[in-house]
């Protein structure tokens, strides 16, 4: 098959840019040729563009690309270039789909648990329509909406719903570890709130069945059957490392130091992956315990 990539520079495509290679021929977006082959090796071709891609040739796209979400405070320029980055290259790609005489069969498009927004401990899944309009969920409400364009007899589209993906290079954990090995970790606020983890070889899996079992399409849930409360899982992190979990960062610090970003890590959702169950994945990674003492060693 060949398989067109966006994000293939990201967290996720590195870790499955060299399956991906095992049995295809990828060609990735990236705007530095040099860098992505430096990170990805010499195997795939890159474009710089989406114009530079006839998706009539095209078996997969796979559209993880996008400005981190909290790398910068959210100011309103800020939030536009987050949805800019992530929405207006899905709808170029939909274009270019729908235009094509033999499009791509499979369209997976990056998403995430924050589509649900806040949600309490009540447990959520992808048949979950009651949902918290905030900030997070529109971004993701029409970043969907935009890869469904796509959608047609000839094309199936999947809307990857990723939660809190660890992986022992980049990603949340790297952000959490320097905290908690000099004994400053602890939980957020009350720790009560909800964290949809998946290890980064689940997340790697579960895009490879997804793209083998042509009767999934729709919105998938890509977490862990078992979330966790903050709680929970700073003391499984502490554990890991071993070191107490003693220290807590009151909400409200968080609020002055990053604003409305702050509610990424107050709030959250315990979200179930309905879908990957029903299709019979089998998650390598089911408690958080497991996970994180195979990242941290």
């Amino acid at each position: 098959m060949h398989i067109f990539f966006t994000g293939a520079t990201g967290l996720i495509g590195k870790h499955l840019t060299p399956f991906l290679l095992h049995h295809h021929k990828v060609t990735v977006l990236s705007r530095n040729k040099t860098k992505a082959h430096v990170l990805l090796g010499h195997n795939i071709d890159v474009v710089t563009a989406v114009v530079d891609i006839d998706f009539n040739n095209i078996d997969v796209v796979i559209n993880l690309a996008g400005e981190p979400i909290v790398n910068k405070r959210w100011t309103q320029s800020q939030k536009q270039i987050i949805r800019d980055s992530r929405i207006k290259l899905t709808e170029h790609i939909s274009d270019a789909i729908v235009k094509c005489a033999t499009p791509p069969t499979t369209f997976i498009s990056g998403s995430a648990i924050g589509y649900y927004g806040r949600q309490g401990d009540t447990p959520v899944d992808e048949t979950t329509h009651k949902v918290h309009d905030e900030f997070s969920h529109q971004l993701c409400k029409d970043w969907e909406h935009a890869a469904l364009k796509a959608q047609s007899d000839k094309t199936r589209v999947c809307l990857l719903r990723t939660g809190i993906v660890l992986s022992k290079q980049g990603g949340a954990l790297s952000k959490m570890l320097p905290a908690f090995k000099f004994f400053l970790g602890g939980p957020i606020g009350d720790g009560k709130q909800g964290m949809s983890w998946i290890h980064i070889d689940d997340m790697i899996q579960l895009i490879l069945f997804i793209i083998k079992h042509k009767e999934v399409s729709g919105p998938v849930n890509a977490t862990a059957p078992a979330p966790v409360s903050n709680k929970v899982f700073s003391k499984s992190l502490a554990s890991a490392l071993s070191r107490p979990a003693a220290l807590t960062m009151p909400a409200g610090v968080l609020k002055v130091l990053m604003g409305e970003m702050s509610d990424l890590l107050i709030t959250g959702q315990y979200v179930i992956p309905k879908v990957a169950l029903d299709h019979n994945y089998r998650f390598h990674f089911t408690d958080i315990d497991s996970a994180l003492s195979s990242l941290i060693k």
